[in-house]
């Protein structure tokens, strides 16, 4: 039986080890931690506990489930528990606020359209609608749109030819338009919900998946977003890792990857620091689960010089986006979904989480007396806060104060009290330094983010070793977001590579592009030919007027779009 070594425990080494394992190979994961879940898993908060009960639960960050996500998802099906799947503890989320410093907040409820499945214009307007209601002049708007089309009208070629080279503050024309405009839809978003500045992100990149969520919007049963019933490890990581064992899976936690030996041509193997003593693992093939920032301290001459792509890692960036949980003796829901604070300084979004934990048995965890979690992510941990000090330089007792004060300072007076919280649980990832001067506090656990230009420094999952692959966020993939997504995408192009590798007649996994408006296919065509020919992009074939209204922009879009209709 063919041996492989998962170097990683996370997202993508679980999927990779479940993909594995379902096709006959012999798969054993490492893992540095105590428990597997990479950023995705659960820990207990310690000293919580009292009188027997267990300690509550604390995160890396809160989990959330687009509708466009389908790699995660389909894992999901295939774990069981309870009688059911992983799945079915998936919960739909039906609201997303924007609450705004000192200012009105916008709830935004997913809408279901009587037209086709994803229907242009309807999507379109609603981005449309949106940005009106939140103040942006309709011009402006307008024009936002107008981009979107240009982007999503974009043949690959142009996409990554020139998209992936601008910012999406440039591509949007960020810098001449009206402070709600950059509010909300440069800065806002970007920073909040993925941790890069508009500045940064890819236009490519950024737009692209800001139009899967607004489809996700406007489509019937779109499920715009999702969340678990419970805990991350207590309904998704423990019973995967049951699932996983059963299959025959060797989970091996407290192995740290030290060395991985390259004689040329291929790996030899890889050396392990295991409670303080050294141990050497060999295996047919190896498949780097790590994330970036781990990987390339392993990055050797040989390594480097038998696949080049490998030494573009170091010129990715990492970010902080880590999580603070408020545990309350009462649950507040501050709406029925996300909240983003939209204007906060340090970037923050949060969740209810006790709405959503259905079974969950409060009265076992702590002290007894917590009913519900406001879970918080934190993305800008290097702006200053209403005290001018960044949240990197900060004390946990002056982050939590600073955190409840942004918080409160947007939701209405008198909601959320102070005399509420029972408890304050920050990341672990995130260590406080000691000494004078206020030291920088050290992230062990950063999030690759996603700058323009950054795909051609991405590897591919199948590397030009034929025994090494990657399964980690920072692959080359659709998603091209350090998302659950992302590493499992990766996690399925390692496998099938494994599978050709070793010339397997297994069933190779599943692997899905993100969706793109059918209606827009011939645009794309006619944009590949205009691409070669050096000339701009296609006109969109759509446009939002001054009140809201979409329209054909020419015979030739009115003509095509008779034909194929405005469905994908």
């Amino acid at each position: 039986m063919t041996k492989v070594a998962v170097l990683g425990g996370g997202v993508g080494g679980l999927t990779a080890a479940h993909e594995l394992a379902d096709r006959g190979f012999d798969v054993t994961v490492y893992e540095r931690h105590t428990a597997f879940g990479g950023k995705a898993r659960s820990m207990p908060f310690p000293g919580s506990a009292t009188g027997g009960r267990k300690e509550l639960p604390g995160e890396h960050g809160f989990r959330f489930f687009p509708g466009f996500y389908r790699h995660v998802p389909d894992t999901m099906v295939r774990i069981p528990h309870n009688g059911q799947t992983v799945a079915d503890h998936l919960v739909t989320a039906t609201q997303m606020m924007l609450a705004q410093h000192m200012g009105a907040n916008e709830i935004i409820v997913a809408t279901q359209v009587s037209s086709a499945l994803d229907d242009l214009s309807a999507t379109m307007k609603a981005i449309w609608q949106l940005g009106v209601g939140l103040g942006i002049p309709p011009q402006e708007m307008t024009a936002f749109v107008e981009r979107l089309l240009t982007l999503l009208g974009s043949c690959d070629e142009r996409r990554f030819g020139q998209w992936e080279q601008t910012s999406w503050w440039d591509f949007i024309g960020a810098a001449n338009r009206s402070p709600q405009f950059k509010k909300f839809l440069a800065n806002g978003m970007t920073r909040t919900l993925v941790a890069a500045k508009a500045t940064e992100i890819s236009a490519r990149t950024g737009g692209l998946i800001l139009c899967q969520l607004l489809f996700d919007l406007v489509r019937p049963n779109g499920k715009m977003d999702r969340v678990l019933d419970g805990p991350t490890s207590d309904v998704w990581i423990d019973p995967w890792l049951t699932h996983l064992a059963g299959l025959g899976v060797n989970l091996c936690d407290g192995y740290e990857v030290t060395g991985i030996d390259c004689d040329g041509t291929q790996i030899t193997g890889v050396s392990m620091s295991v409670d303080g003593h050294a141990e050497q693992i060999v295996a047919d093939h190896y498949v780097a689960a790590m994330p970036k920032e781990r990987l390339e301290l392993l990055l050797t001459p040989a390594l480097c010089a038998a696949e080049p792509r490998l030494t573009g890692l170091p010129k990715l960036k990492t970010d902080w986006m880590n999580g603070a949980m408020f545990y309350l003796d009462v649950d507040k829901p501050l709406v029925h979904g996300h909240v983003i604070f939209i204007d906060s300084k340090w970037s923050l979004t949060a969740i209810s989480q006790g709405q959503f934990w259905r079974n969950f048995n409060w009265a076992n965890r702590g002290d007894g007396r917590v009913e519900g979690i406001l879970s918080v992510d934190i993305s800008a941990w290097d702006a200053p806060g209403s005290t001018s000090y960044q949240a990197n330089v900060c004390s946990r007792d002056e982050i939590r104060t600073e955190v409840w004060k942004q918080i409160t300072d947007h939701i209405d007076d008198g909601f959320l009290t102070e005399a509420n919280v029972i408890g304050f649980f920050l990341d672990p990832a995130i260590t406080f330094g000691t000494g004078p001067n206020r030291p920088k506090s050290k992230n062990d656990e950063p999030l690759l983010i996603n700058t323009k230009g950054s795909w051609a420094n991405r590897p591919d999952a199948v590397t030009a070793l034929p025994n090494f692959f990657l399964a980690a966020d920072f692959v080359r993939t659709y998603t091209d977001l350090a998302t659950m997504e992302a590493a499992n995408e990766a996690a399925r192009r390692a496998v099938n590579g494994i599978l050709d590798a070793t010339g397997s007649p297994a069933t190779r996994c599943p692997v899905w592009p993100l969706h793109e408006p059918r209606a827009l296919e011939p645009f794309r065509r006619w944009d590949k030919l205009r691409w070669r020919l050096g000339q701009g992009p296609v006109k969109p074939p759509i446009k939002i007027d001054l009140a809201g209204i979409p329209e054909t922009t020419g015979a030739l879009a009115r003509g095509l779009l008779a034909l194929l209709g405005d469905s994908g």
